[in-house]
């Protein structure tokens, strides 16, 4: 825990994530590039046709929603156990992203679905649950909202994101706990050809790095809205 102490001081946080951040943006902007050339020259899906390319925004969406959402669940973890320095701020900086991963993906699955079970929405579990994820979200960066002391918004928040956090599990595998239209695990079960297979994976590595991109950058601008509060308020 020492380690993690020692790199939760926000000078030290600010120095480190300053020297990695160009990288991981720039690993962010050619991971995307590469994985968008592959995904729009693969061919056509014999069901889906070329509706299958929404697979290379949707999944990975959803894979960053679910990651955010667990980053937050983590921060806020050890913000009740061992008071983390900066675990508040950081599952505060990751709120709005995960929020937005998770519209994407519902729009993006409502848009798929369409084509393949001639609806945009149905109420089955997969998607119910992954709603659900959206109005954790809201509700989380409401919370923080509503409550002006930041110390019990945080702990607020925190107790919030540690309940939500079981629905994680139930989102991930709702596929084979029930029956449901959302198709089941194509990726670990070895059922994706590699052709989609591979775009898919760069795709999802694409997001996550352009995910922890932003993250960083949140993060480093709540530490110096911060202290410029602090600047301007002056000595107790």
């Amino acid at each position: 825990m020492q380690f993690l102490f020692r790199y939760a001081n926000p000078a030290m946080f600010m120095r480190l994530s300053g020297a990695v951040l160009p990288y991981v943006a720039a690993a962010a902007v050619l991971t995307l590039a590469a994985g968008l050339y592959m995904g729009f020259n693969v061919p056509p899906d014999y069901q889906q046709g070329m509706t299958v390319l929404i697979m290379f925004i949707h999944v990975p969406a959803a894979s960053v929603a679910m990651s955010a959402y667990g980053a937050i669940a983590v921060c806020s973890f050890l913000s009740l156990v061992w008071r983390h320095p900066l675990s508040d701020t950081a599952a505060r900086a990751a709120a709005p992203l995960g929020a937005i991963f998770t519209a994407l993906g519902l729009i993006t699955g409502a848009l798929w679905g369409k084509p393949m079970w001639g609806t945009y929405w149905v109420w089955d579990a997969r998607l119910t649950s992954f709603l659900l994820l959206l109005f954790l979200y809201l509700g989380y960066m409401a919370l923080w909202s509503a409550i002006e002391d930041e110390t019990k918004a945080a702990r607020a928040a925190a107790v919030l994101a540690l309940v939500g956090a079981v629905n994680i599990p139930i989102i991930k595998f709702s596929v084979d706990w029930w029956n449901t239209l959302h198709q089941g695990e194509s990726i670990m079960s070895g059922n994706l050809a590699p052709v989609f297979l591979w775009p898919l994976l760069t795709m999802m590595a694409g997001y996550m790095l352009l995910f922890v991109t932003l993250w960083l950058i949140r993060i480093q601008t709540a530490i110096v809205e911060r202290r410029a509060r602090s600047l301007m308020q002056g000595p107790a």
